[in-house]
């Protein structure tokens, strides 16, 4: 009786050895990695830079969209492609809500998700087509094509009342604020904002700027006199349309350092974008970067996009690969429907 109480305790003592072992390796396991693709799915990275290098020749505008959409899926519950995600009858979906209304591309993502399936069924996710997809468009636009770690899998949630994300007005300390709850430091943000080098924004972001700037009657002083005058003959005094401005005057559709230049020198389009060149706490850092190289600010910009795309990503068992980015897979949306996530 003894004897067998002892190989009970052995086998219970081994049993609880080898769980530790398990949950000490799991980690290392399922973390993001460089290449997570490189045995299921070899050619993956290969095909979603091809589809978007065909996209971008038709419409070099890509860059700045995908930008978008990598951030505003990132700030929200993590980058678990749940803004791509269609709203149905009994759910309002991130992409209903009004600071996703501009965001675009999706057509893409469809196209590239599609031909992924057809080479690897239900292996790549669309979390990693959305962070590829923006590596590719920025090193097209004469960024830097930087490593994408990958193995993210994709949310099973999408509600348009969660959806939280950095207004174009904010002071930096309010965006400081925004990005330090994701775990980004003021350094990053600065680097982020940096991809305000490529792009547009609409009129009604920045009207208030141009006429009645934060009640006072006038325009905001700190804006150069002859933006000032461009952008009141671009915007006009129409309510009827909302028109665009480049963020960057001068390289539109270059990845280039040339944006904290332009706002040095009181040429930034948002509110954000000239407080970062004015507001001591970053002042330095924009300096910095309008004095360094093209390559220094890729780099800059990479290493903190890397860590944005890495924000409460689900790995392992947790969420799932869809099959249509636009649909959560039917057995996690039944799961689901009885839980609130």
């Amino acid at each position: 009786m003894e004897f067998k109480n002892c190989n009970i305790k052995i086998n219970m003592n081994m049993n609880i050895f080898f769980f530790v072992i398990f949950l000490t390796t799991l980690p290392h396991t399922l973390a993001l990695q460089v290449g997570f693709y490189g045995k299921t799915c070899p050619k993956a990275e290969t095909i979603v830079q091809q589809v978007v290098q065909q996209r971008f020749a038709a419409d070099n505008s890509v860059t700045p969209a995908l930008l978008r959409m990598h951030f505003h899926d990132c700030f929200v519950r993590g980058c678990d492609a749940s803004i791509l995600i269609d709203s149905n009858s009994t759910n309002q979906a991130e992409k209903a809500a009004g600071p996703n209304g501009s965001v675009r591309e999706f057509a893409l993502i469809d196209q590239i998700k599609s031909k992924l399936e057809q080479s690897c069924p239900q292996t790549v996710s669309c979390a990693d087509i959305i962070a590829l997809a923006t590596r590719d468009a920025v090193a097209l636009s004469g960024g830097l094509r930087y490593n994408v770690p990958t193995g993210r899998r994709d949310g099973v949630v999408s509600r348009a009342i969660d959806v939280n994300v950095p207004s174009p007005s904010f002071s930096v300390s309010q965006a400081q604020r925004a990005f330090s709850l994701k775990n980004l430091t003021l350094n990053d943000m600065v680097a982020l904002l940096g991809a305000h080098t490529v792009g547009v924004a609409h009129c009604s972001l920045f009207q208030n700027r141009l006429t009645n700037f934060q009640g006072t009657g006038v325009p905001d002083t700190t804006m150069d006199p002859g933006l000032l005058t461009k952008l009141k003959g671009i915007c006009g005094s129409s309510s009827n349309t909302d028109p665009t401005a480049f963020l960057d005057q001068n390289t539109s559709f270059a990845f280039d350092n040339r944006y904290y230049n332009d706002i040095k020198n009181g040429k930034g389009i948002l509110q954000i974008d000239q407080e970062l060149a004015l507001d001591p706490l970053s002042a330095n850092l924009v300096t910095n970067m309008a004095a360094s190289t093209n390559a220094q600010f890729g780099q800059s910009f990479a290493k903190a996009i890397v860590k944005m795309g890495a924000i409460q990503v689900l790995e392992g068992i947790n969420g799932e690969i869809r099959t249509n980015c636009r649909v959560i897979n039917q057995k996690k949306a039944l799961d689901e429907s009885s839980c609130d996530c």
